[in-house]
């Protein structure tokens, strides 16, 4: 089998279209995760995430022939699942309220669309995992990184020596990378 993970998005759908279908499992294993994380963020339901993904999938396997990307294959994906999680809003009833309150707008043509996703998607888990911190190690890496306070004046404000300052922030960082490394270096590689 060869060995796909090289290739850029444009190229496995090229190779993908004219009738490569080993290619399929590379552009499934770059974006399910991804998808499958979008899909929950807006459904809140593991499984109707994971059947929006797998569906979104058996779709593009089906419809090769009919895909004309306008835009990233990425913002393609991105597209498809969120076409299929308007279906399920509808379903149930509140596509209207959904409509209503503006959250699902994004213009998927767009070249940033697929940047915009994923940095909103980094954005609540580096806010989860903030959150997720001990409430000292949270207040010190707050006044640090959004205050712009340096260690000496985080030290002077909390009334805590710049060693432990110091140590705390370490330590904030050492927990963001283990929390965040792997997702955060997923996207940063499919970027």
């Amino acid at each position: 089998m060869a060995n796909y993970n090289t290739c850029t998005d444009s190229e496995l759908i090229a190779l993908w279209k004219e009738g490569n279908d080993a290619v399929f499992r590379e552009i499934y294993l770059r974006y399910d995760k991804l998808l499958y994380l979008y899909a929950y963020k807006k459904l809140r339901n593991r499984e109707e995430a994971k059947d929006v993904v797998q569906d979104s999938f058996a779709w593009l396997l089906n419809h090769r022939t009919e895909i004309h990307l306008t835009s990233s294959l990425s913002g393609y994906l991105y597209k498809t699942v969120l076409h299929q999680i308007l279906d399920i809003f509808k379903h149930k009833g509140i596509i209207k309220k959904y409509a209503e309150s503006g959250a699902h707008y994004i213009d998927l043509d767009s070249p940033e669309a697929d940047y915009l996703i994923r940095e909103k998607d980094i954005a609540a888990l580096i806010e989860n995992e903030i959150a997720a911190m001990p409430p000292k190690m949270r207040e010190i890496y707050t006044l640090k990184r959004r205050e712009f306070l340096s260690t000496k004046e985080i030290a002077g404000q909390l009334g805590l020596s710049t060693h432990t300052v110091s140590t705390q922030l370490k330590r904030a960082m050492k927990h963001l990378k283990v929390k965040l490394g792997v997702a955060v270096f997923v996207l940063w590689v499919l970027s």
